[in-house]
């Protein structure tokens, strides 16, 4: 089965392709304060789960999201035309890695670190796009304890892979951006997200596909439930964040962040 298919029916309950709420979302979105006329970039925008209620929410903004998965890609034109902001955001089928445009003021990547190679060098892209004086909204996961072996093993990681949280930030620091607001997910959010991803796959297996897909979708689903209760939960968290460009003096419409 393909992984994009897979991944946009996992995202069905979830849009938001992190352990994230509704309401922390937008609290991280009013943090952001774009400039009236700004220009978002979302590298790695899946449905477009932030990209769209933040330009929504600013009359004047403008958007471009990018990401490889097409069935994600259609997701995200449909709610963008139900948010009556299709005229003001650009969806764009690329490697986030290697597509290049900009600047903009606002860049936007969360959960998509595995793009870029890691937290390093994912800051350093968001950096590059980014408008001096500007804002970034990242999102990483990190060891909030352990790691175990066997939330290494659940999560498919080694070892020294991911950081831990003061690690993370000190990534940013390296990449010149100054961290702001932030929001650290609960357990609750946590649990939430995998329930909604393994339900939605489980659901759409036993009651829409048939056969290969069936089966296919019904193993991802056990093969990542198994991983999260009997590995990594408790111990992986989720960092997003409001960094600041450090080097620029562009002033934007403050709300505090």
């Amino acid at each position: 089965m393909d992984r994009a298919r897979l991944s946009a029916i996992a995202h069905r309950w979830h849009p938001v392709a992190a352990p994230v709420s509704d309401a922390s979302l937008h609290r991280l979105l009013d943090r952001l304060a774009p400039p009236p006329q700004g220009r978002v970039l979302d590298l790695g925008c899946g449905s477009g789960a932030w990209l769209l209620p933040l330009v929504a929410a600013h009359p004047g903004l403008t958007g471009v999201g990018v990401d490889t998965s097409g069935p994600a890609l259609d997701a995200a034109r449909d709610r963008a035309a139900m948010a009556g902001v299709l005229g003001r955001v650009e969806f764009v089928q690329a490697d986030a890695a290697t597509w290049r445009a900009g600047p903009f003021d606002v860049v936007v990547c969360v959960g998509a670190t595995h793009v870029f190679g890691g937290p390093a060098g994912t800051l350093a892209a968001l950096k590059g796009h980014l408008r001096p004086g500007g804002r970034v909204l990242f999102g990483d996961g990190f060891w909030e304890a352990g790691p175990s072996p066997a939330a290494l093993a659940g999560l498919g990681a080694e070892p020294g892979e991911l950081p831990d949280l003061p690690g993370l930030l000190a990534e940013a620091g390296r990449a010149g951006l100054e961290p702001g607001y932030g929001h650290l997910s609960t357990r609750a959010e946590w649990d939430e997200y995998e329930w909604c991803w393994t339900g939605a796959l489980t659901d759409w297996a036993l009651g829409e596909a048939a056969g290969a897909d069936r089966e296919a979708a019904l193993e991802a689903a056990r093969t990542h439930r198994r991983q999260w209760l009997e590995g990594y939960r408790g111990e992986l968290g989720f960092l997003t964040v409001v960094l600041h460009d450090t080097e620029g003096s562009v002033v934007l419409h403050d709300t505090g962040g």
